[in-house]
């Protein structure tokens, strides 16, 4: 994939990329994006955000570990926080429905298809093949305001990877899996696990990769006083 030239470019080129190519990833490069992620904002300087870099061998065993946990169902999760709002409702809980019905309707997978539903589910826990996968956590005791700090960070790093012609996919779905996490990572006990990150150079030509995700129009989200 090519370098984005601006702010801009990254922004609308970037998207979440769920297959990757077989290729390494430069740990130059990936210091040179999180040494000037750094920069990203957070209130009172407080830099909340904390991270693990896998690829290679810790990745390979992470990936085995929670492959054999799986068939274990809904009796193995242990995500420390809801990953979404149980009462998450109208235009929210519709754009949630629709862009994983758009993501199955690209792999012409039919809904009555559960096992093929589930393989494509599944493919989140292998990165989907991505050679390095970022673990963020933050210490417990954060409260929201640092949990946005965070979230400002991520989408900091996830612009500076489209500069240098990177893909990636910011994946909560790993917070499921956060005590098997913990068992191949060292994450401090005192610390809450958020997030995985899926980093690579993206397969573009891919059906995952290329079906449209709709946003909703500026005046649905945004309220106009004074103008």
């Amino acid at each position: 994939m090519t370098q984005a030239q601006n702010v801009s470019e990254a922004v609308v080129s970037r998207r979440s990329v769920r297959q990757f190519l077989d290729k390494p990833v430069d740990q130059a490069v990936l210091r040179r994006v999180l040494e000037k992620a750094q920069n990203a904002p957070s209130g009172g300087n407080t830099q909340p955000w904390n991270a693990v870099m896998l690829t290679g061998e810790p990745l390979a065993k992470l990936f085995a570990l929670v492959a054999k946990t799986i068939p274990q169902g809904l009796a193995a999760y242990s995500a420390e926080y809801p990953i979404y709002p149980a009462e998450i409702e109208g235009r929210y809980a519709d754009q949630r429905f629709a862009v994983g019905e758009a993501m199955y309707a690209a792999l012409e997978i039919p809904r009555e298809d559960r096992d093929s539903r589930q393989d494509v589910f599944r493919n989140n826990f292998r990165a989907f093949g991505a050679p390095v996968l970022m673990l963020v956590h933050t210490p417990r005791y954060m409260g929201l305001p640092q949990w946005s700090d965070i979230g400002m960070w991520l989408q900091t790093v996830l612009l500076l990877l489209r500069e240098e012609g990177l893909d990636s996919c910011a994946q909560e779905a790993w917070a499921i899996y956060q005590k098997q996490i913990r068992e191949v990572v060292a994450i401090p006990e005192d610390h809450i696990f958020f997030c995985g990150c899926a980093i690579g150079w993206g397969d573009r030509n891919a059906a995952v990769n290329r079906f449209p995700v709709p946003r909703v129009g500026i005046d649905q989200a945004v309220r106009w006083e004074g103008f």
